[in-house]
């Protein structure tokens, strides 16, 4: 019987899975919570064998619960759950140690066979996304292009990055007309868009 905990923080969404891998013969939810935050006692205290994680928990990402769990409950393997998956966000999946990554819009039958796979060790995710993430371009952007990428995704002005960074204003914009040019956005807050789906932030 294998163990899950759902965290979901759109109460329709968590019931409808909790009610699809409840209906399994080989599987039980053993807890069920609402937000990131929730999600490592829960699974301390329940032990579940593998999370099932809704990516856009309001409080805590499912890309940091993720690395929290690897860090503080490593027998809990976790599946993760996206509403709009992008090729970024299945490297992100990875790199944040989940072993599976899918849609929100699979079928019963897929995501039941994904906490089977994921509960087992190995990796589930959708065989478009998986192909779509190897073919996506590496991350052409510098240590310091991200960095003034990050601000800008925050809101704050040439000036304002400048003052963080310690630099000048003409090197923030030089940097991001370099940051424009790589991701061939049309503005900062494109090449931010680009970044973010990317995998890049």
């Amino acid at each position: 019987m294998i163990g899950i905990l759902v965290a979901e923080h759109l109460p329709l969404v968590r019931r409808g899975l909790v009610a699809t891998l409840d209906n399994e013969n080989d599987m039980r939810v053993v807890a069920d919570v609402a937000a990131g935050q929730d999600v490592l006692p829960a699974v301390l205290r329940h032990a579940p064998e593998t999370a099932v994680i809704g990516l856009d928990l309001p409080d805590i990402c499912g890309f940091t619960t993720a690395i929290r769990l690897h860090e503080e409950a490593p027998a809990c393997r976790v599946l993760l759950l996206a509403r709009d998956p992008s090729p970024g966000q299945v490297r992100r999946a990875f790199a944040a140690h989940a072993l599976g990554f899918m849609s929100l819009e699979v079928g019963p039958e897929q995501l039941a066979h994904g906490v089977r796979q994921v509960a087992a060790g190995r990796r589930a995710v959708d065989s478009e996304l998986a192909v779509a993430a190897l073919r996506s371009a590496e991350n052409p952007l510098t240590r310091r292009e991200l960095d003034v990428l990050r601000l800008v995704a925050q809101g704050a002005k040439s000036g304002e990055i400048a003052d963080q960074l310690f630099l000048s204003v003409g090197t923030v914009r030089n940097h991001l007309s370099r940051i424009m040019c790589k991701t061939q956005a049309r503005n900062r807050l494109d090449a931010v868009r680009i970044a973010d789906e990317s995998g890049w932030l």
